[in-house]
């Protein structure tokens, strides 16, 4: 069956009343946690990991999906009405869109980031259609050398997502560890369980997810404070002359956010700078930007929507996560029993398709949304943060403890937060670690057995050319501090 037939049985899928209730559901909470700093969708898709246990994996990653991509709408509220970024990726964002919003013009400003979202998500998911089955086609010839490289590329391209490499690395190593308690698959012998016998199954990806991302996150996001004066919002349509300005920047936007998405060691943050330094580039007057120039707010934005669906092409294809994001959505499709990578399209074809097809449809669902209720989104910034951190920590501890009756997980929940709250306070990616959890096993076992079909050598690493190209991506990621700051000087020069 070509791609355009796959698309259409997964339309026909996503259309059905179950899936495009997951689909709203998910669009909407993204934006609603996309709205709320502190709250990214990363935390929100990791409190939602235990409820979906045992549930519908089709329905569960369009709902994740949707929280993924939804997160990127609800971002641009903030950075337009209080100048505080919802997301990282928002953060060029309010150089414009605050200026717009102090001159009376936030309803453009949210307009124009809505279209642009629109055009841009849309276009990156016809792009994540045409370029994920090829390149999972590719991937079939994988054996166990190139399995090994593609966890490296994995883990070192999130490492190099963070703030340093060195700590996002440690972290990884740190997963990778927690992920040999238990026992061990090949030989049976019990692995650093101290005896004792709960430890035996190892630790819960479910408990490690929810405590760094849940409990930690919200325990060091008490120190926000109360709700802000916001901007007040009312017509969101922009002008004929808005959209003029606008319409080559959304596309400029849109072709940088893909390609940078679909790179390992980048994603959405990146993307909209290098969209804004470009607009600013090849502006007529660049003086008026940061001043309210409405093409500030369309590439950003336009830019980080784009790299979202292009995040997705390596981790559907390859099974690489390019954000802590999607590293939490992967993780989930293992908790379902399905190994993402190049064997994703041939035996989870219908769960594939389905999660791309709900990807057009949250789009527009996201627009007709944004348009008309961007006033009613825009008081949820004013509700206290104290009135929100107590129940999400009661459902941590309630999800945890339904997912196994275990007591012993509700302690490690806590000995887990207390890690996650210190990593956020010292600037620790807390990503790596999960994916480290994650694949464990599949770079455990893919070490054990390329090592045993080249009789002990780690020459096959190398000699593979597949295995060989993706370790040097690796050793980019790694080095990827020594050529990033040359876009520093110019991003503090905006």
């Amino acid at each position: 069956m070509s791609e355009l037939g796959h698309l259409l049985a997964g339309f026909s899928a996503a259309l059905t009343l179950k899936h495009l209730t997951m689909c709203f559901l998910g669009v909407l909470m993204g934006q609603m946690v996309g709205v709320l700093p502190g709250i990214g969708p990363a935390a929100a898709i990791a409190l939602l990991l235990p409820l979906t246990f045992g549930a519908d994996p089709t329905s569960a990653i369009i709902l994740f999906a949707g929280i993924y991509y939804g997160s990127q709408y609800g971002g641009t509220l903030t950075s337009v009405l209080v100048s505080v970024p919802g997301e990282s990726s928002t953060v060029m964002t309010t150089v414009d869109g605050y200026q717009m919003a102090l001159q009376g013009r936030a309803g453009p400003a949210l307009g124009i980031a809505a279209i642009g979202s629109f055009i841009a998500g849309t276009l990156g998911t016809l792009g994540l259609t045409l370029l994920a089955p090829p390149l999972a086609q590719a991937a079939l010839a994988f054996g166990p050398p190139e399995y090994f490289a593609l966890v490296v590329l994995g883990l070192t391209a999130l490492a190099a997502v963070g703030s340093s490499v060195l700590k996002g690395l440690v972290a990884g190593v740190a997963g990778l560890l927690i992920g040999t308690i238990g026992i061990d698959p090949q030989n049976g012998i019990a692995r650093f369980t101290f005896d004792q016998t709960w430890l035996l199954d190892g630790v819960e990806f479910i408990v490690l997810t929810v405590a760094l991302f849940g409990v930690g996150e919200v325990v060091a996001s008490c120190a926000l404070g109360a709700a802000r004066p916001v901007a007040d919002v009312k017509n969101v349509l922009p002008t004929r002359e808005d959209w003029r300005a606008s319409r080559l920047p959304i596309l400029r936007g849109t072709g940088v956010g893909f390609v940078i998405g679909v790179l390992p060691a980048t994603g959405a943050t990146i993307a909209s700078f290098l969209a804004y330094i470009l607009e600013k580039k090849v502006a007529k007057d660049p003086s008026r930007f940061g001043k309210g120039a409405i093409e500030g707010v369309a590439a950003p934005e336009s830019a980080n929507n784009a790299a979202a669906a292009g995040a997705m092409v390596p981790m559907l294809s390859l099974g690489v996560p390019g954000s802590g994001t999607t590293a939490i959505i992967l993780g989930a499709l293992i908790m379902f029993g399905i190994r993402p990578g190049p064997e994703l399209f041939t035996k989870n074809a219908d769960l594939v398709w389905a999660v791309i097809a709900s990807m057009y449809i949250g789009n527009v669902l996201l627009l007709v949304m944004n348009l008309p209720l961007a006033g009613l989104f825009a008081r949820l910034l004013k509700i206290p943060y104290r009135w929100l951190y107590p129940p999400i920590l009661a459902l941590c501890i309630a999800g945890v403890f339904s997912q196994s009756n275990s007591v012993q997980d509700c302690w490690l929940l806590a000995g887990f937060g207390l890690l996650g709250w210190l990593m956020k306070r010292y600037d620790w990616s807390m990503a790596p670690m999960i994916l480290g959890l994650v694949l464990g096993p599949l770079f455990e076992s893919a070490l054990r057995q390329s090592l045993t079909l080249s009789h002990a050598s780690p020459a096959i690493f190398v000699t593979r050319p597949i295995s060989a190209v993706l370790l040097a991506l690796a050793l980019i990621a790694v080095t990827a501090p020594l050529w990033t700051p040359v876009f520093a000087p110019r991003a503090k020069a905006i």
